[in-house]
């Protein structure tokens, strides 16, 4: 499985030919920590509010400007 290679280069060959079995694997790691951790109902919550961060910050990348989009969002 080594074949000699580093654990840098097994990994990037991982994300490169398997990208989305490790990002479900990833996810599916980081939900089922969330649940046993915190209960149902406030993971649901705490992916919520992930998600609404994710989408705010990736507007904010893509208008460029905090101010424009600051006004935009609270006309």
């Amino acid at each position: 499985m080594w074949d000699g290679r580093s654990f840098s280069e097994i990994l990037q060959e991982l994300l490169t030919n398997h990208r989305g079995k490790v990002l479900g694997l990833a996810l599916g790691l980081a939900v089922g920590l969330l649940i046993i951790t915190f209960g149902f109902w406030r993971s649901v919550f705490i992916v919520i509010c992930v998600l609404i961060g994710y989408f705010l910050g990736k507007r904010f990348d893509e208008e460029g400007n905090l101010r424009d989009w600051w006004d935009r969002f609270f006309r």
